[in-house]
């Protein structure tokens, strides 16, 4: 017969040992400092934006700088947007557990990622294949099962899918891509920066209503280039 205290060592040998959330601190300190004191507040972005783990979103040469409030090299010359800039530009799509919505750029995953935190449905579209397979893969391997990964041109949307409760584009257009337009609920919001890399780029909400596009410019901002343009794919 098993002594209790043998039964309880067997059963605490089965029990798997979770790693330690070493970062879970920082995290806070991001929110608290870089995006709650700036004008965030709503409540499911800030817990989205705790819980996700963007350092591991970032190369491992990047790691110990993943919760400053600064954008960072992810390779093939894009970047992972600012904290503050994510969690704002999900603000303002006004994201709810029944929404599905569009990325444009998923670069590494991490916009996706907080996104899946809130939404129903994330669909997103990296033009660089090597950016949206590891994307792909890292977004399975972290349980993301409400995330669908497509390598491809994002000025055509993901028409299979549409139409779209909001649109989140995080690379900069020179004006809003038609598609993406048509994509787009009537009642939905759309996020976008508009401009060049030469001039100065605006971050855009664009509210879609009865078929009409109204256009709110929300702030100066610096992204890369939106790439693909109206090529077919």
């Amino acid at each position: 017969m098993i002594q209790p205290v043998v039964a309880l060592l067997l059963l605490l040998l089965l029990i798997p040992i979770q790693e330690k959330d070493i970062y879970k601190e920082r995290r806070e300190e991001m929110v608290r400092k870089s995006i709650e004191r700036r004008g965030v507040d709503d409540k499911a972005v800030l817990k989205a934006m705790r819980t996700v783990k963007r350092h591991l979103f970032v190369p491992s040469s990047q790691v110990e700088a993943a919760y400053e409030d600064h954008p960072l090299p992810i390779g093939a010359g894009q970047t992972i947007s600012q904290p503050y800039m994510v969690a704002f530009m999900t603000e303002v799509i006004r994201p709810n557990p029944q929404m599905k919505v569009l990325e444009i750029g998923t670069g590494n995953g991490y916009q996706a990622a907080v996104l899946a935190e809130i939404v129903k449905e994330v669909y997103t579209i990296e033009i660089i294949p090597e950016l949206g397979q590891s994307a792909a893969k890292r977004l399975k391997t972290l349980g993301y099962d409400n995330v669908q990964v497509k390598v491809g041109n994002g000025y055509h949307g993901w028409p299979e899918h549409a139409p779209f409760d909001a649109i989140v584009v995080t690379a900069a257009a020179e004006a809003v891509p038609p598609p993406l337009l048509a994509q787009l609920k009537d009642g939905g919001r759309m996020v976008i920066p508009i401009g060049s890399t030469s001039q100065t780029q605006t971050l855009t909400l664009i509210e879609k209503k009865k078929g009409k596009a109204l256009t709110t410019k929300l702030m100066p901002v610096l992204f890369v280039p939106f790439t693909g343009g109206d090529k077919k794919e």
